[in-house]
């Protein structure tokens, strides 16, 4: 039996080396600091959840164009939603904006479970393939708002993107005492909030001012103008 280790490409080292990059300069100087949170993000392959297009891009700290007009969010929004979330290994989470399912492999080896949502068919294509090797993440493809009502109470939400926003209906999924944290858009301006349900109240407060890509399907319904 040989002890040598796998060969490795020049594009397997080089993004080995950007990931690395990823976790020391976005993350850890950004208040990323739980520690199961930055070993999630600095082993998975964020490379692999993208088109084959944009695998240079994937480590960039700014939005990724992965088609159809959506964008794969920020390293740093994600990270820090994930802390936000204070997960625990018993979590259930319901992932909203699975995109092409970077997220959803890094809760994998964080929580019990995951039911991420995707409502772009090309996205969920590509999330599905990507993420056949995880066995405790499902892969619902719909509405992003109205979330995977089948599958709940869930102990924790992540909106991984921005939204005006969040549904009662999708809020009314997390288990009570649950856990909330979502990008929100509020006068052009992104901001990563978090909350809790509690006794059928909840509410969310800003934690951080920080870029974060914008999901479809939450916008605010616009009154006439007279």
């Amino acid at each position: 039996m040989s002890n040598l280790a796998p060969e490795t490409t020049g594009e397997d080292i080089s993004f080995e080396t950007m990931r690395h990059a990823m976790v020391q300069s976005q993350l850890r100087t950004n208040a990323v600091n739980d520690p199961r949170v930055v070993t999630a993000m600095g082993r998975v392959p964020r490379e692999a959840f993208v088109p084959e297009g944009a695998r240079r891009l994937a480590y960039r700290d700014t939005a990724v164009a992965i088609g159809n007009g959506r964008y794969l969010n920020l390293p740093i929004a994600t990270g820090k939603l994930l802390t936000e979330a204070y997960l625990e290994p018993t979590d259930r989470v319901l992932l909203i904006g699975a995109a092409g399912g970077y997220t959803a492999a890094v809760l994998s080896g964080l929580v019990r479970s995951v039911v991420a949502v995707e409502s772009d068919a090309d996205l969920a294509a590509h999330a599905r393939a990507a993420l056949a090797g995880y066995g405790n993440v499902e892969l619902v493809e719909g509405p992003l708002g109205q979330g995977h009502q089948a599958g709940a109470p869930y102990d924790v939400l992540i909106v991984d993107g921005c939204v005006e926003a969040l549904p009662e209906s999708l809020v009314g999924q997390v288990a009570p005492g649950g856990r909330v944290v979502t990008g929100l858009r509020e006068r052009g301006v992104s901001r990563l909030a978090s909350g809790r349900t509690i006794k059928g109240a909840f509410g969310l407060r800003a934690f951080a001012d920080v870029d974060c890509v914008e999901l479809p399907g939450f916008s605010t319904p616009r009154g006439f103008a007279f």
